[in-house]
């Protein structure tokens, strides 16, 4: 794609954010292939910084699990980026004026330690604690922005839409890794006290911590750091729950605490 192209590719589906509104196709403007629909995320990621105090404060990881990654057609997750203006800390109600058609997605999530070294990289499970300095639990508000079924959007448009993420929830209590068993820990979605799914982290690339690692080492390739203190949201454990207005979600996390809030 040409960069004119590109351009307004990223305008359009900035727009879109902002007017909470969905579309159809992107039509000639829309990417052919992943390394097309990264450049538009990144410029989508341009759109989202000029907005007032504004920031990235991490990443978010989808299509990570076997189901997903099948019906998108794809053989590995894909990312998007998190911001504080999209973000919040156990909030108790959740507008829905700000969306458009979300869904919600209860999710492991965790703190880079320090600045990562690209030069040191490709990582593995053995560099995990020099990586990451806790875990938290949190919930991502996808929004898959076209308004067509999502086999049929396919998982290039959704990281042109910055991986469909929309909102990030999140506990502030931050524990040791050690503590959470990830290759099995269970995770239970409710809505209005009706247990809709239990799911459990090994949905999750087996292992959240694999995810993790897939990020952080695909970054490094591209020459792209995480900063200290960003934070890696790294995929449901659960399939994704389409919020209705004027419902109450629950996501329990066992010994990581609970995320619950009113979508009014």
């Amino acid at each position: 794609m040409r960069i004119s192209e590109i351009n307004q590719a990223s305008k359009i589906l900035f727009e879109h954010k902002l007017n909470k509104t969905g579309l159809n196709s992107l039509n000639d403007m829309k990417p052919s292939n992943i390394v097309d629909a990264y450049r538009i995320q990144d410029q989508l990621k341009i759109h989202y910084l000029t907005l007032k105090n504004n920031f990235c404060i991490g990443k978010k990881i989808g299509c990570t699990s076997k189901a997903a990654q099948a019906q998108m057609n794809v053989n590995e997750p894909f990312y998007g980026n998190l911001f504080n203006k999209y973000s919040a800390k156990n909030i108790n109600k959740l507008n829905s004026k700000y969306f458009f058609e979300p869904f919600v997605e209860p999710e492991i999530s965790f703190r880079i330690k320090e600045d990562v070294d690209i030069s040191k990289a490709p990582y593995s499970i053995y560099n995990i604690k020099d990586l990451l300095d806790g875990i938290l639990c949190s919930i991502e508000i996808v929004d898959f922005r076209f308004q067509k079924p999502l086999a049929d959007i396919g998982a290039i448009n959704l990281i042109s839409t910055n991986g469909a993420s929309d909102y990030w929830i999140y506990n502030d209590k931050i524990f040791n890794i050690d503590d959470i068993n990830l290759s099995d820990f269970e995770v239970s979605l409710f809505i209005d006290d009706k247990l809709q799914e239990k799911g459990n982290t090994k949905n999750v690339l087996d292992n959240p911590l694999n995810a993790v690692l897939w990020l952080i080492n695909t970054l490094c390739k591209k020459g792209e750091t995480m900063l200290k203190h960003q934070y890696i949201s790294s995929g449901s454990c659960t399939k994704a729950y389409r919020l209705n207005t004027g419902t109450r979600i629950k996501a329990d996390f066992g010994k990581l605490g609970l995320i619950e809030f009113e979508y009014i």
